[in-house]
């Protein structure tokens, strides 16, 4: 019994080993670099992240309570604070995808939407959940 198990065994490994592999050896260097460097900087962004997103969640939990039960307000920094980038790739480390600490709002247009710039606020006031403020100008 012991002697087909290993037949087996050696089997399984010489069709892994044979079946044809497709690394490029010119671009691992490069690619191995920066991933080690995403590696080490995950150790410090992905705990401090983690620490924003809990207290986050118990902020809005406890503006949720203060304010009465707005679901608004909570939503609008746990959108904050839960959203973003946890994990760091090695193309945000180049710089080819951007990094998000903190999640977008509900209520921010993109730049990739596609309503005109009619629908868009005045610059000198902002809607904050259906309340409009307006700045004071520069003096």
């Amino acid at each position: 019994m012991m002697r087909w198990r290993l037949m087996v065994a050696a089997a399984a490994v010489a069709v892994t080993l044979s079946m044809p592999q497709s690394a490029r050896a010119e671009e691992y260097p490069g690619s191995a670099g920066w991933g080690i460097l995403a590696v080490f900087a995950n150790i410090g962004y992905m705990p401090v992240k983690t620490v924003y997103a809990a207290l986050g969640g118990l902020t809005g939990s406890l503006a949720y309570v203060c304010t009465g039960g707005s679901y608004d307000t909570a939503s609008y920094i746990w959108a904050m604070s839960l959203g973003g980038t946890y994990v760091l790739t090695p193309s945000m480390i180049r710089g080819e995808d951007p990094i998000a600490f903190a999640g977008g709002s509900r209520t921010v247009a993109s730049s990739d939407d596609d309503r005109g710039m009619a629908d868009m606020p005045a610059p000198d006031a902002r809607t904050q959940g259906g309340r409009r403020e307006e700045q004071l100008p520069a003096s």
